[in-house]
Parts: structure tokens; sequence; C-alpha cells
């Protein structure tokens, strides 16, 4: 049996190195930024290390080798291995501020990382068509190591869901696949026993779902979860964002996210969180 080689690719600052780290910490034998004149000399060594996986990244610094490194992974894939793609994106706004934050220089532009972006996206466009793609633009650094362990763990895992309760007066989270307008529930915050709790509580949870509507709503999200899931996966995505939302974040949202956590768990790899619940 063959072993597996993961090529982590994608923008700079989408967070390469993160994912290099969660394949390392599961025993990967990983290299950062390895020469795609190097990749064939790579595997030769984990193969007669017998070394069960392998993991590089790529980024668009290697733009001339690009369709060198096409042809090698078909050549790894012969010799009897299973090789991923995996690419990081994020939207532009959040890479520039993240370059804001660390004050480092763009590796394709400098200074000008908007540019840089737009570079890199134009590089590593055949390699993305190819690959499994996740957009960490709504992620942390945990998040993205929990999506990468699940997907390359033994065996393979399932598509992670990353559930987001917000209010809409606070504005529209970025970076959602699908959106879920919850506010026709009854709402909590108009009950004085209530308003002062949030839909983590099982007693604000009652309100929520007890009630016909609330039950056809949960059932309604939890199948489009499982219908779309499947085909998401089909697509090359390693995770699908979707976010509920009602007034305020406190209430009628965290409770529906909770009890969808709750009932899917066993089946996916859920990733919630509560973006206004403590406002």
């Amino acid at each position: 049996m063959g072993m597996r080689m993961v090529i982590v690719t994608g923008l700079s600052g989408a967070g390469k190195s993160t994912a290099i780290d969660a394949l390392e910490d599961m025993g990967f034998y990983c290299c950062d930024n390895l020469p795609v004149s190097l990749l064939d000399d790579f595997v030769s060594t984990l193969e007669s290390s017998h070394h069960k996986d392998g993991a590089i990244s790529v980024d668009g610094r290697q733009a001339g080798a690009i369709a060198e490194l096409q042809k090698e992974i078909k050549v790894i894939e012969k010799r009897g291995h299973q090789v991923d793609i995996v690419f990081v994106e994020a939207n532009d706004e959040i890479i520039v501020r993240r370059y804001s934050q660390t004050r480092r220089r763009h590796p394709l532009s400098g200074d000008d990382v908007s540019a840089g972006i737009s570079r890199d996206r134009e590089v590593l466009a055949p390699l993305r068509s190819e690959a499994l793609t996740i957009d960490t633009s709504g992620l942390n650094v945990h998040e993205l190591k929990s999506i990468i362990s699940e997907r390359f763990k033994s065996g393979g895992g399932e598509m992670a869901v990353a559930l987001q309760s917000f209010g809409f007066k606070y504005g529209l989270p970025r970076d959602l696949n699908v959106v879920f307008d919850v506010r026709f529930l009854p709402n909590p915050y108009f009950d004085e026993n209530l308003k002062s709790k949030d839909g983590r509580e099982k007693v604000v949870s009652d309100y929520v779902l007890e009630t016909k509507n609330g039950q056809e709503i949960l059932n309604r999200i939890i199948d489009y979860i499982e219908f779309s899931l499947p085909l998401f996966a089909k697509e090359g995505k390693l995770y699908s964002s979707i976010g509920i939302g009602c007034t305020g974040g406190r209430h009628r949202s965290v409770a529906i996210v909770e009890e969808i956590s709750k009932r899917l768990g066993d089946s996916w790899e859920i990733l919630t969180r509560h973006r206004d619940v403590d406002r």
C-alpha cells in the first residue's frame, strides 16, 4: 500500500504554515516550501525509509514550476501513492489585515500586499482547480487545524461544518456559504425571566425550540446540511460555513446552533461560534 502525500498551497497569509503544522502534529513528514525540483528526491527518501505519510507546502514564489509540479503529482500517483492538494485562501481584506498586523512583507510584492494577492491568485489558479479548498477568512488557527486533522486522520474524515450564530443588528458576518434568518421565532428577550440569559441555557433553548416553528426550522436546517455537505465535498471543499441569525445574536440563533451541534456532532466535525452572545 502506498503512502499519502499532501501538497499544501494557496495564498500567502491564508494559513499554509498552520496547515503544515497540523499535518506534522499528525505524524506527517513535512517540508515547508520545498523546491519542486526536489520533490522526486523527497518522495524517494520517504519510500526508502518506509514512512507512511508526507507533506510539503508550495507557494507563489515557485510560479515557474507549477506546470512541473502537476506533472510530478501524476508521476507520484503512478508510483502507487495517494496525493491530495489542499488550497488555503481568504478574502483580500482579511489577508491585507493579517499582513498589517504582523508587519511582514508579501513574498511576491513587498509592501504592496494587494498586488501580491492578485499575483498569487493568478499563479496558483491551475492548482486551485484540482484542490480541496479551505477559505480561512472566518477561521482561527485552532479551527483550521481541526479541519485539517479531521480530513487527514487515519481513514480520512468528513467535511467540517462551521456554525455561527449572530445578531443582524450588528451586521452580517463575512464569508458565509449560507445564512438562515430565525427572527420569526418567539423572542426570549421580551420575557423578563429569560432576557438576561442566552441560548446555551436549557430554559431559553426550550422556549425557542419547543414550538412548531422552532422544530420546523431546526429540521429544515439539518436537512439542508445533510443534503449539501456531500455535494460540497465533491466540489473539493473541506468545510462549509453556515450562519444563523436573529435580532441580537443572544437567544434564538444561539439555541439553534447549539441544538444542531448536538444532533450532528457524531456525524460531522462541527465548529461552533457565537459572535454576539456576550454583547
